[in-house]
């Protein structure tokens, strides 16, 4: 049986009906259909054709073949136009017979086409009649296809069969849109917690939402998740702002399930990242049926669908085994890591009830924060353990067996542009903290989504202004100081600046051994300690001349993208001037968003698919965008090259009509 699908990159966007409405006497349910909508698939003409008979008949109007059309040679039917019975008017020699004129010159209808990938995809959709409805038709629909007599299908078999077309929007791992389960796979998909628990309204209010934003968001993309029923399941939705930023700023993910795993009233999931300031950016959101691997799965794929099939190095989730499993599946090239913040969090939960608990807390974050080799975490973590006799506490044990996902000292390989939250204190905040609370209702909730939104697009634009007018006051007179202040956008830099500020805090750079061109030094740094005092700790930085290399074991350039005092502290004692180019991140350029184009295969358009022409255009529309901000004088000229564009587009719509 097939299933409903999207295109690579088009919308699907279906129409929600109210999840579910009484009849009169109260005591069944009636069955709604989601309305056709551009970027629906089907897997035959007759599978499309029996969708549109039943959602008609769900309406209250009925359905003709207005056009077909078919291959020269094999005659094999490659396009069609269905639309109301009421569709056109009469002709003239016609008008006088006895028979009551029933053309109203309705618009309503749906062209589909046979797509390269061997499915009926809707290419064309209008809702809208210019006459009542009647009641619903449950009688069959009798239309024969050109070349293949349609069985009269009954109104339960008809029903039946189109409500498991639309078991699930399908999305394969490469993102083509198509579906890549087999009949087993989609029986297990389909035993899921079936549906979101959604108020009267909601499901209305979802849809015109979405409705309202694919007018005023152009690249707006959203996919939904029906069950069996047809109700509604899970969607997925980003807006053209956060779908651009995928590409930016995709590398780093954070996936935050709180209000999810908490029991709030949304069951929502966004995907967050950082910014070329360092402030969270949403990349998509979700609303899911439940905790399930499936339900995850299915999210995540979406999402990989709305990043052309490029999904992020890093991941950073709350510590779930279904998750873990979720994103195993989905992502299998990302490293996936436990939030420390997080895990922090609940030390008060799972710890405070234990004996000599301050001294515990204290022997745990030592051994957290203070380690940086494994073999110091070993023996931290074990003299814990032995010393207040916690062997056998259940949450420290599943701690300690999962240490690889989530204890600093193992993960000093993995990039995490600044979301690592690898020092104490640091916290990843959910992106809608400010803006959601346990009880907020889904109806509240879509207008402060943009309101958030908006607020976060006007930080960022303020900031892009001020790091781009503004020179930062320099602190020192080191050469990498001056360097980056040239570089990097403000906010960052002050991190950057802060690591040049305590270079003076380190006393002592040693060179302690030498392996051909590789040279370990140690760096020797007055730390606060208990107390507030002033504690010496050892670091060893290695460094590689020939290659321009420099690392630190402490491994600040891979938590926070910019290198620490002790790595910067040897490059200096090597007479070097000016920080590798390796070692300074793009991501961090104030003007980031104008140099990097996120999508490179963009450059090689199909000259067929209109979707990439709109997506290549609306990429080089937001550098100009982007650009035209930063002052008065970039405004005016940004605005003066649409306004030419526009002419000459014109200009060629007019030769051509």
């Amino acid at each position: 049986m097939a299933e409903a699908g999207c295109s690579n990159e088009r919308l699907t966007n279906g129409e929600l009906n109210e999840k579910e409405k009484e009849l009169d006497d109260g005591t069944e349910e009636k069955k709604e259909f989601v309305a056709p909508a551009v970027g629906m698939e089907f897997e035959s003409y007759d599978d499309a054709y029996n969708y549109y008979n039943c959602y008609a008949k769900e309406v209250g109007f009925r359905v003709r073949v207005k056009n077909s059309w078919f291959k020269r040679n094999s005659r094999e039917k490659y396009g069609a136009v269905l639309c109301c019975s009421s569709q056109g008017f009469k002709r003239i020699k016609d008008v006088n017979r006895l028979r009551k004129e029933t053309r109203t010159g309705c618009p309503a209808m749906v062209r589909m086409r046979l797509a390269d990938s061997k499915r009926w995809r809707v290419l064309e959709v209008m809702l809208e009649h210019n006459h009542s409805l009647g009641a619903k038709i449950y009688r069959p629909v009798k239309k024969v296809s050109t070349g293949n007599k349609r069985k009269s299908l009954s109104s339960s078999d008809a029903e039946g069969r189109t409500i498991k077309l639309y078991r699930a929007l399908v999305i394969d791992s490469e993102g083509n849109g198509n579906s890549s389960l087999n009949a087993r796979d989609v029986m297990n998909f389909s035993e899921l917690p079936d549906q979101l628990n959604l108020k009267r309204g909601d499901a209305q209010a979802i849809y015109n939402y979405f409705c309202r934003m694919q007018l005023t968001n152009p690249n707006f993309f959203y996919l939904m998740d029906l069950n069996d029923e047809g109700h509604l399941r899970n969607v997925f939705w980003v807006d053209a702002r956060s779908r651009a930023s995928c590409g930016y700023f995709g590398d780093v993910v954070y996936i935050d399930n709180m209000y999810l795993s908490s029991k709030f009233e949304i069951p929502l999931v966004a995907f967050v990242g950082t910014n070329h300031h360092g402030h969270s950016v949403l990349l998509g959101c979700g609303l899911l049926a439940g905790e399930t691997t499936e339900s995850y799965i299915w999210l995540f794929k979406a999402w990989i669908t709305c990043m052309s099939g490029c999904g992020p190095q890093t991941i950073i989730s709350d510590r779930c085994r279904t998750l873990q499993t979720a994103i195993a599946e989905a992502f299998p090239k990302a490293h996936h890591c436990f939030g420390l913040s997080h895990i922090m969090k609940r030390v008060p939960e799972k710890l405070g009830g234990l004996r000599h608990y301050d001294a515990i807390k204290k022997a745990f974050m030592k051994a957290v924060y203070e380690t940086l080799k494994v073999i110091e975490f070993e023996v931290a973590w074990g003299f814990m353990v032995q010393r207040f006799g916690v062997g056998d506490h259940e949450w420290l044990q599943s701690l300690y067996e999962d240490r690889v996902r989530w204890a600093p000292v193992y993960l000093k390989d993995t990039v995490f542009a600044g979301m690592s939250a690898a020092r104490p204190g640091e916290i990843l905040n959910p992106f809608f903290e400010r803006y959601v609370h346990k009880q907020t209702p889904l109806k509240e909730f879509l207008d402060k989504y943009e309101l958030a939104l908006q607020k976060k697009h006007k930080e960022e634009t303020i900031a892009d202004i001020e790091s781009r007018s503004v020179g930062p006051a320099l602190k020192t007179r080191c050469s990498f100081e001056l360097q980056l202040s040239k570089l990097y956008s403000k906010e960052i830099f002050k991190k950057f600046q802060f690591e040049v500020e305590e270079m003076y805090s380190c006393f002592s750079t040693t060179q302690i051994h030498v392996d051909g061109p590789i040279i370990i030094f140690l760096v020797k740094e007055r730390v606060l300690g208990e107390s507030n005092r002033r504690e010496i700790r050892d670091f060893e930085v290695l460094y590689n001349r020939s290659a321009g290399e420099v690392r630190c074991i402490c491994s600040c350039f891979n938590f926070y993208g910019y290198l620490c005092r002790h790595a910067l502290c040897v490059l200096n004692f090597n007479g070097v001037e000016e920080i590798p180019c390796k070692y300074i991140l793009p991501r961090w350029k104030k003007d980031y968003k104008r140099l990097y184009i996120p999508d490179h295969s963009s450059n090689d358009v199909d000259s067929t698919d209109h979707m990439q022409w709109f997506n290549q255009l609306y990429r080089s529309a937001l550098q100009v965008v982007e650009e035209g901000v930063i002052s008065l004088e970039h405004y005016s000229v940004a605005l003066e090259a649409f306004e030419e564009s526009q002419n000459r587009v014109r200009e060629v719509e007019e030769k051509q009509a």
